[in-house]
């Protein structure tokens, strides 16, 4: 123990940090799953792991394209003619064919009602490098970003760990489905000025996670307005922009807004991935596309430290430029992304659980605040708990999102088959019938 001491005092602040937040209950099930995984025949009884926003609903689709297309590969017979172009230093910059084809394909996602300029595209290590250099970039420590609840666990990580920022919660009900308002914005605002805390920006996903849903326009030129009004900057989580599903046939972005309105796009930023609507984080392919000329520049300096390797880059390219395939991909998982949520969500209604309604995401926003004995967050923890270690699934309750009320979870859908879906369903579907046969049993 007295070396553990010894050694702590040697390390930096940052290294001994709690910052990093891994000891929130949405990573606590995260080992939980890692410690005991399911498995239909070698371990049927482990966890199911619902806590992971992941696409896995189409790789069928991309594993034929790499087949059909093994020249994409450096390390095949047919692309190894690229290899040493590939291998050797590339610029920061990156390849000026993967970031023009990322730059088509984030138009494509929208519907092509706006175009992205190439050299604007900065990259880097999936979009947790991307959030915490645009956090490098605009803010120093100290300073802090408003950030709308319920927000995404890991951003207390991903933006306040090695930067210093706070983040300041912007209190969304569900009386409105959790709709962001300008009383609640300026309401933050007001308060973290109050406590003489200096707000540098305002960070929001579209679609949203946890929520799964899509701003829409008049909110998007609220909050366009809001940041204008204040002088302070905009920053636009987007990177599940492909996944839009329901009512909505695509993604409002925040670059189309700017164009129907007066603004200072100095103040605008992008955070893109190909995580989820392609279903490949492990490729960590983050994007930043900022229209601050300075901001660019900045971020590509950093870029340096979180680069995507060249290969990564190569394949992407072209499998990102077959106009065909990205057609056919994007149209499959929207109908496929829609079909897992309708069969999930009716299984949900079929005990009488209900869940926000969404039209976007890879999960869902179930709503078990029915099972809580009382409405409170250590209620809320001991329906949780008794979800990780009895029924044995992975979900994050909603206090690990700052949710403002008890009794919310987010269960992802998209990164299992079709059986391991069945077999969670069924978990929760007992799990909740057995807690109303208790209350009954104590009323009577």
């Amino acid at each position: 123990m007295g070396r553990q001491c010894s050694d702590y005092q040697l390390l930096s602040k940052l290294a001994t940090s709690v910052r990093h937040g891994e000891n929130s209950p949405y990573f606590y099930g995260w080992k939980k799953y890692d410690s005991n995984p399911f498995h239909p025949t070698k371990n049927p009884d482990g966890v199911i792991q619902m806590g992971l926003a992941e696409n896995q609903l189409c790789f069928d689709l991309i594993e034929e394209w790499i087949k059909e297309n093994p020249k994409a590969s450096i390390c095949t017979a047919d692309g190894v003619h690229d290899f040493k172009d590939i291998a050797i230093f590339q610029d920061y910059h990156g390849l000026w064919n993967f970031r023009n084809a990322v730059a088509k394909f984030m138009g494509k996602v929208r519907g092509e009602r706006v175009t992205f300029d190439p050299e604007r595209i900065v990259m880097s290590g999936g979009a947790t490098g991307a959030n915490e250099m645009i956090m490098f970039c605009l803010a120093d420590p100290g300073d802090a970003f408003l950030v709308p609840t319920p927000y995404y666990p890991a951003f207390d990580r991903d933006l306040r760990w090695r930067t210093g920022v706070h983040l300041v919660p912007v209190t969304c009900e569900s009386s409105n489905n959790f709709k962001i308002t300008k009383s609640a914005l300026e309401s933050a605002y007001e308060k973290a000025r109050e406590a003489n805390t200096k707000i540098k920006g305002l960070i929001i996903t579209n679609p949203s996670n946890p929520l799964g849903t899509v701003l829409d326009t008049d909110t998007l030129k609220t909050i366009v307005t809001f940041t204008n009004e204040k002088n302070i900057h905009l920053v636009c989580d987007e990177i599940y922009s492909a996944t839009v599903f329901g009512c909505h046939n695509h993604l409002i972005s925040i670059s189309e807004v700017i164009e129907e309105m007066e603004c200072n796009r100095d103040l605008i930023h992008i955070v893109y991935s190909l995580s989820k609507d392609l279903g490949l984080p492990g490729f960590r392919v983050g994007i930043l596309y900022s229209y601050n000329d300075t901001v660019v520049t900045c971020s590509r300096r950093m870029s340096s430290f979180g680069l995507v390797s060249s290969q990564t880059q190569h394949l992407l390219a072209l499998m990102l430029s077959d106009d065909a395939f990205i057609e056919k991909l994007l149209s499959e998982s929207s109908k496929r992304l829609k079909k897992r949520y309708e069969d999930f969500t009716n299984g949900l209604k079929e005990v009488g659980i209900g869940c926000l309604e969404s039209d976007a995401g890879l999960f869902c926003w179930m709503d078990l605040h029915s099972l809580l004995k009382e409405p409170t967050f250590e209620e809320e923890t001991v329906i949780w708990r008794l979800i990780i270690d009895e029924v044995k699934l992975n979900i994050s309750p909603g206090s690990s999102f700052h949710c403002s009320e008890p009794g919310w979870f987010r269960v992802c859908f998209a990164n299992m088959d079709d059986t391991t879906l069945d077999v969670a369903l069924q978990r929760i579907q007992e799990f909740v019938a057995r807690q109303k046969e208790g209350e009954e049993a104590k009323n009577v």
